[in-house]
């Protein structure tokens, strides 16, 4: 059994990906603050991200209106338009901040003069894509850490996982947690905290997220108390890499992303016939919205009775797929197949969570002394379906935002409790095994059940086998896989509460038993809180 210890600061954030570690640069000129991460420092989905940052950096041939329009186009109707506008402003201002802190994206002379290679990808009407080759998020992830390491402000306790948040008088005052390096039991105790663990998609079986991404914070808020929101929408890549050995598939490894910018320079949807199938899907073909283009996957394996279609490079020319997309082509490469020469074999996988912790434009949720940022948050600024390479603007803007507001409650915060009594709870009475077995029929409930297609009863069906697992789970963990199974249990019991709720088809939910958008009736958001059961 772990010891305990209490630990104290002002600010405590848990996650350590783009969010996570733009809000802790903007806090600690300030204050005292604390970050942990439950992997090493570094592991988070930002650190695999491919395609980009969009930023309308080019005055001539791009602005920030037309980002405003194609990100609330994409939302499918329920986009929050000031934190679009909030973002697709202030992302401009962030972005220059992370290149003068010393971010290295792909230089090119361009019509508009900004000196930067800018791609483009689905749903986006201009090029206004940041990039680092096909390692954007690596690069940003090493310039935070870098600018982190070279202030010495920030303490990071990594290989540390969040238990549950600490409520006092109705107030957030810190979180208790699991140290797995040193085998430790903490209470925190933090005038403020700030959520940024980033998304959920390991509760499904194919997912292009890291192991880390079990929706950890959004479990933690909604036990406390908080609010979430928008639940039901979970965006599927439509580009993974399908397995190439069986063995991959079966212990659900996550599946390496192909870039959607592989498609914006020019590459081709074709299914295992040969046959180019997006033209008669889209006008925008091979870079229409994401949902449109994975349910057009799914509907042309079926028809082909096929577990993938083939994304063709052919056009590309070898020279340019290994200078643009260098670390796809060396994975491909070392998988045995030259991306140069063959066709990729590839399908959808769970990508990014448009629902979470439901906040203001200012990172505030419904309990005091608690903020959030980043995938783990909905505020509407993707709506039901987020725009390619929207998500590191948002972890930088709204990272940002969170730390801002978080700094000005902490200044109002006199003193905290010298200690602080944590309830014990039942034990987890599950072995690693078992805790593993639930794990992976967890993952297969939510792909069949809960995927890109979706009906009442294939829902309704989830949710049964999911309250059942859940009456297992309910118990106080003790060490990471007790964590991360009552934490995927619990969220993807709501992801099938609002899936069963929203009874139309907008954006990434799509239902066959309601295939049409209901404006008049569904153009809301879905909010929940723990007096409604999940």
């Amino acid at each position: 059994m772990p010891k305990n210890k209490t630990i104290k600061t002002d600010l405590l954030i848990i996650g350590g990906g783009i969010a996570g570690l733009r809000a802790a640069i903007e806090a600690s000129k300030h204050c005292k603050v604390l970050l942990i991460t439950k992997g090493k420092a570094g592991e988070s989905a930002t650190e695999k991200a491919q395609g980009g940052i969009a930023a309308a950096i080019d005055k001539i041939q791009d602005s920030t209106e037309f980002h405003f329009q194609d990100t609330i186009k994409a939302g499918a109707g329920l986009c929050d338009k000031k934190a679009v506008e909030i973002l697709v402003n202030e992302g401009v201002s962030r972005v220059i901040e992370l290149i003068k802190m010393g971010a290295r994206f792909d230089r090119a002379e361009t019509e508009g003069g900004t000196g930067y290679s800018l791609a483009i990808e689905g749903a986006h009407k201009r090029r206004r894509i940041l990039h680092a080759g096909d390692e954007t998020g690596a690069e940003i992830e090493r310039t935070l850490g870098s600018k982190i390491i070279s202030d010495g402000l920030v303490k990071i306790s990594p290989y540390t996982i969040g238990i549950d948040l600490i409520i006092k008088d109705g107030k957030c005052i810190g979180a208790t947690a699991i140290d797995t390096y040193n085998h430790l039991t903490l209470n925190i105790l933090a005038k403020a905290t700030i959520i940024a663990t980033g998304g959920i998609c390991q509760t499904y079986l194919y997912t292009t997220n890291p192991g880390v991404a079990t929706g950890d914070g959004v479990a933690m808020a909604w036990r406390a108390g908080a609010e979430v929101q928008d639940m039901e929408f979970i965006q599927f890549h439509p580009t993974s890499l399908v397995a190439f050995k069986e063995l991959e598939d079966i212990i659900a490894l996550p599946r390496f992303l192909i870039s959607e910018a592989v498609r914006g320079e020019g590459a081709k949807l074709i299914n295992v016939k040969g046959e180019r199938f997006m033209p008669s899907y889209h006008k925008q073909k091979e870079l229409a919205p994401r949902d449109i283009v994975s349910r057009a996957i799914v509907n042309e394996m079926k028809k082909t009775k096929s577990k993938h279609v083939w994304l063709s490079l052919s056009g590309l020319g070898a020279e340019k797929i290994k200078k643009r997309f260098p670390m796809i082509y060396k994975t491909c490469l070392e998988r045995g197949l030259d991306i140069t020469k063959e066709n990729i074999p590839v399908a959808p996988a769970a990508h990014y969570f448009m629902g979470g912790i439901k906040t203001t434009i200012e990172g505030e949720t419904n309990l005091p002394g608690l903020y959030a940022a980043g995938e783990s948050v909905s505020l509407g600024v993707h709506g039901a379906n987020r725009l390619a390479s929207n998500s590191l603007l948002d972890g930088l803007v709204f990272g940002t935002r969170a730390a801002k507001t978080a700094l000005k409650y902490l200044k109002e915060v006199k003193q905290l409790p010298k200690t602080i009594k944590t309830k014990a709870g039942k034990p987890c009475s599950l072995n690693k095994e078992k805790l593993e077995s639930i794990r992976m029929t967890i993952r297969n409930i939510m792909w069949k059940g809960a995927g890109i297609l979706r009906n009442g009863k294939g829902l309704k069906t989830a949710s049964q086998k999911l309250k059942d697992i859940n009456q297992k789970l309910d118990y106080q963990p003790k060490n990471l896989e007790e964590v991360e199974v009552k934490n995927l249990g619990t969220v993807a019991g709501l992801i099938l509460k609002s899936a069963i709720d929203r009874k139309e088809s907008r954006g990434a939910h799509f239902r066959t038993d309601y295939p049409q958008t209901d404006n008049q009736n569904w153009k809301k958001h879905l909010i929940y809180s723990t007096k409604d059961k999940a």
